[in-house]
């Protein structure tokens, strides 16, 4: 009877250890990079295999010609926060598992709808993206599969796949103006009556030379909500861009005598461009007729 009890005991001490949430090491240990361009937000979720001895792309260890999960344990997901182009093709927004199929000229890299997906499971009908890209030898050695971002712009950037002395290289470019464009549109929608919104958006359209007239509307409205040196300096470049000089020159000059009032630790930072921009409209007004003095009469 008492080996009984002692097994039943061990029974569910073991049954316990199986069930319990235990966080323990992993011998391909989970990552996650984010990289903001522009206005996207890329995400990328694997877990790291490293060599130990083993040599990748033979038959023994993650086979040349082959599908390959890229990376280890589950799928290794990757998020785009807007459409993105990947070699040239559009990938629409959205999480895929990243696949790929390394040979040794080229690397056949594949983004899946299916997040869950594994080497088994794969089908090629779920592909979103295929895009070929091609690996190099590196004189650096990478003892950890690495996935990483580089060569960064506002509108561009590489994805790169680094194992062994492998490296193999995704270009990635996203439409920045339109996204922060759509940005900006959306955000006035929804608080049409918040200033500093408002704001933000007459300053961005001003940067990128849109919607003049309709950010001229915006920024009254902001300054009727409470009136600064910075919304009068952002309402007078508008109106010089718009050729306005006449109406520019005044806000400019309203502009630049609030700041001066303000005790605004920023102003100091505006103050050169607020003159610069009235010494600008200055010179732009039109000429004013000469005034012809009065002939006196002869005696």
């Amino acid at each position: 009877m008492r080996k009984l009890v002692l097994s039943g005991v061990t029974l569910c001490l073991v049954a316990q250890l199986a069930t319990a949430q235990i966080k323990l090491p992993s011998p391909s240990p989970a990552a996650t990079i984010m990289q903001t361009v522009g206005t996207t937000d890329l995400t990328v979720k694997y877990s790291r295999p490293s060599l130990k001895g083993r040599t990748p792309f033979t038959d023994a260890f993650v086979p040349l010609g082959k599908v390959w999960r890229t990376g280890a344990n589950q799928a290794t997901a990757f998020t785009t926060t807007t459409d993105l182009m990947v070699n040239g093709k559009t990938l629409p927004a959205g999480t895929y598992a990243i696949m790929s199929i390394p040979t040794e000229n080229d690397w056949t890299l594949i983004f899946n709808k299916n997040t869950s997906v594994s080497e088994q499971s794969y089908k090629q009908e779920e592909d979103a993206l295929r895009v070929s890209i091609q690996p190099t030898e590196t004189n650096e050695k990478a003892e950890t599969f690495t996935i990483g971002f580089g060569d960064l712009t506002d509108s561009t950037a590489t994805m790169s796949f680094m194992w062994a002395n492998y490296k193999a290289t995704a270009n990635l470019a996203v439409n920045t103006a339109a996204n922060a464009a759509a940005n900006v549109d959306k955000a006035v929608a929804e608080k049409p009556d918040d200033a500093a919104v408002l704001q933000a958006a007459a300053s961005y359209n001003l940067s990128k030379g849109r919607n003049l007239e309709q950010s001229l509307g915006m920024i009254d409205k902001a300054i009727a909500a409470k009136e600064t040196f910075r919304n009068l300096f952002v309402k007078a470049q508008l109106l010089g861009k718009m050729g306005k000089f006449t109406e520019a020159l005044p806000v400019a000059q309203k502009a630049l005598s609030l700041g001066q009032t303000s005790n605004d630790a920023a102003f100091p930072f505006f103050k050169d461009g607020i003159e610069k921009s009235i010494a600008e409209y200055t010179s732009k007004l039109p000429a004013m007729p000469a005034l012809k003095g009065k002939k006196g009469k002869k005696a």
